[in-house]
């Protein structure tokens, strides 16, 4: 971006963007927290729960890849809003299909596989045109009041979805969704984005994202995170899709439940939001990514032996507070230490590990949790998630250390 702008042109620029992810976010949530619930409270089957999570998210792998490339070929700015705006076409579809009388479960399953396409494209261009809209020295602060804005309306998120489910039903839902993506899009047509480092589009797709591949495991740093990011997203899993089914099974079916859930892991993360803002900088970011998943592997385990619903709580805000320094620590890392033109495939392989590692996980964890408890479950995948915080965070150090050494030779 031009550093000799005022600051007034990217402070206006960068608040009308999280204005306009911030409503799209908002309406995504709604409506996949309705369709998850609605889902667990039909069927309360841990088979349901898995292909609800794989239609959700493994679509994102199959297309993530070339929205890496789409997003370092293209304007990031149009990629965004037309993303946006196929998914809510693919939510009103659905939302006529309901009012027309055509209830039945696998037509959520059809629209969030949709959804999820969209997301693919659209998530590695939004984190990859930060660094055009805002100064490199700003990055960490943005990215943590982006967190705060994003855990603030996931707080009010799942209590209108859950107000909503049990008033005007799924379809209310459906409409909030449609309503906040054509706002979406109309703020963000309003921001002029700096034209970007445009990859020259002669190459084939396939090289495209072969060359991305190259970059990131000759890149000693982000080769470990994705590492990191692979082992930590599959055993995050369990925590992430399953409680709702053991919050049913053991605390009761009530809606409330499933939101006071949601609520307890948002207000933490508005805490943490706050907390990252403040800061500004994290002088070793490895360390601190180590310190947050060692955090949520401990939490996570604890929730497997919370005794009644209130330390239950008690156990996920603590680790709602790790979600948004852990999530901002490693994007402005990989913003920092990756070639602008290269940054939307760094992105979007980022995204293929999370889009592939939790539908691989729910696969094993799903109908496990028909088998055994949730609870059996939640203290293993939380013993294994602390560990892989440790070792990251060792080889991180070691890194260190051997810069170090060369320094000195």
């Amino acid at each position: 971006m031009n550093h000799h702008e005022l600051p007034s042109a990217w402070k206006k620029r960068i608040a009308l963007f999280l204005i306009s992810q911030n409503l799209s976010l908002f309406g995504s949530s709604v409506v996949g927290f309705a369709i998850l619930w609605h889902i667990t409270l039909e069927t309360s089957s841990g088979v349901w729960m898995m292909l609800a999570t794989v239609c959700s998210l493994l679509p994102q792998v199959f297309v993530s890849l070339f929205g890496g490339v789409w997003a370092d070929r293209y304007n990031r700015k149009y990629l965004i809003m037309l993303a946006d705006g196929f998914i809510s076409l693919a939510t009103l579809a659905l939302a006529i299909s309901f009012l027309l009388g055509f209830r039945r479960l696998e037509l959520l399953l059809v629209a969030s596989v949709i959804r999820s396409l969209g997301a693919g494209i659209q998530m590695p261009a939004v984190s990859a045109i930060y660094p055009q809209l805002v100064p490199e020295e700003q990055l960490t602060k943005i990215q943590g009041i982006n967190q705060t804005l994003g855990s603030v309306l996931m707080l009010f998120s799942p209590a209108v979805g859950g107000i909503l489910l049990g008033t005007a039903g799924i379809i209310g839902a459906f409409f909030v969704d449609i309503v906040t993506a054509a706002l979406a899009i109309l703020v963000m047509s309003r921001i002029h984005v700096e034209k970007g480092p445009i990859v020259h589009a002669a190459k084939s797709m396939w090289k495209d994202i072969g060359d991305g591949f190259s970059y990131i495991f000759g890149h000693q740093q982000l080769r470990r995170i994705i590492i990191c990011c692979m082992f930590s997203f599959f055993l995050f899993t369990p925590a992430a899709v399953l409680t709702p089914l053991m919050i049913e099974r053991t605390f009761g079916n009530d809606v409330w439940l499933l939101t006071a859930n949601e609520i307890a892991w948002s207000a933490a993360s508005i805490v943490g939001g706050i907390f990252v803002s403040l800061k500004g900088q994290f002088q070793d970011k490895a360390r601190t990514m180590a310190i947050c998943i060692v955090g949520f592997g401990v939490m996570f385990g604890l929730l497997g032996i919370s005794w009644n619903f209130i330390s239950y709580l008690i156990f996920m805000g603590i680790a709602g507070f790790f979600m948004p320094v852990v999530v901002t620590v490693q994007t402005v890392y990989i913003q920092e230490i990756t070639s602008p033109e290269v940054l939307g495939r760094v992105f979007s392989v980022i995204q293929l590990i999370i889009s592939a590692a939790m539908p691989i996980a729910i696969l094993l964890f799903g109908p496990l949790a028909d088998v055994v408890s949730v609870e059996s479950i939640l203290l293993i995948s939380g013993v294994l998630l602390a560990l892989v915080g440790v070792l990251y965070g060792l080889s991180e150090k070691r890194i260190g250390l051997e810069g170090i050494d060369v320094q000195q030779e």
